[in-house]
């Protein structure tokens, strides 16, 4: 009798602590889609495709969160501005944004989120400790989401402006969209990267702290 009583309460408390880690998770997810939309005020123009801020944003937010949630914060943004919520780069939405220029960006942004979230895995308490290959493993959580961002981008421009005739005079397919779209925010990319390894290196066990159900056990 006392030990069936012990299970029920021990259970109730673990049923209570999951409903409320998940009410934290879904806020955290909110906020951290909140916070990438803000980034959609954060732009420098440099003809059809502009220098975002958002960009790092999502990569970010898939590296703190890892796992299974790591397009989460992405993938709401991403709905948000679908059904015209002024989300998207210098306060814009609708689908009109994903038939410009830059609509392969923004599906790059989720492929971005998801890579880089496998890449740096589930976050953990644990990571408080720094150590060079936790360093290492988010720097190249960063680099590969970045990189792999802009595959839909470039192909998606490249169609955009074969369709629309808005290649230069004398200048390929291939080495205008690459001269539009990618070598001019190599630099960009690589300093964003730079100032927000250290960032994610810390929000990450913090929200661990959080996130987790029995940080104990979770590894």
């Amino acid at each position: 009798m006392v030990y069936n009583t012990f299970n029920f309460r021990y259970t109730h408390l673990i049923m209570n602590n999951s409903k409320n880690k998940a009410l934290l998770r879904s806020s955290f997810i909110a906020l951290f889609a909140a916070i990438i939309s803000f980034g959609a005020f954060i732009r420098i123009p440099l003809g059809p495709v502009p220098i975002v801020f958002q960009n790092i944003l999502c990569v970010f937010s898939g590296i703190v969160f890892g796992g299974i949630y790591a397009g989460a914060p992405t993938a709401l943004f991403l709905a948000a501005g679908l059904i015209g919520l002024p989300v998207y780069s210098g306060g814009t939405g609708g689908l009109g944004v994903w038939a410009g220029p830059t609509g392969g960006f923004l599906l790059g942004y989720l492929l971005a989120a998801v890579l880089a979230g496998l890449i740096a895995g589930k976050p953990h308490v644990t990571e408080k400790q720094p150590s060079l290959k936790n360093t290492l493993r988010i720097s190249l959580a960063f680099l590969c989401g970045a990189a792999v961002m802009y595959i839909p981008g470039l192909l998606w421009f490249a169609h955009w402006a074969t369709a629309n005739s808005k290649i230069a005079e004398g200048s390929s397919v291939l080495s205008f969209t690459l001269t539009t779209c990618l070598l001019p925010f190599i630099p960009g990319d690589l300093i964003k990267i730079a100032v927000f390894v250290p960032v994610a290196l810390k929000v990450r066990p913090l929200c661990a702290q959080y996130l987790q159900i029995n940080p104990e056990t979770e590894k």
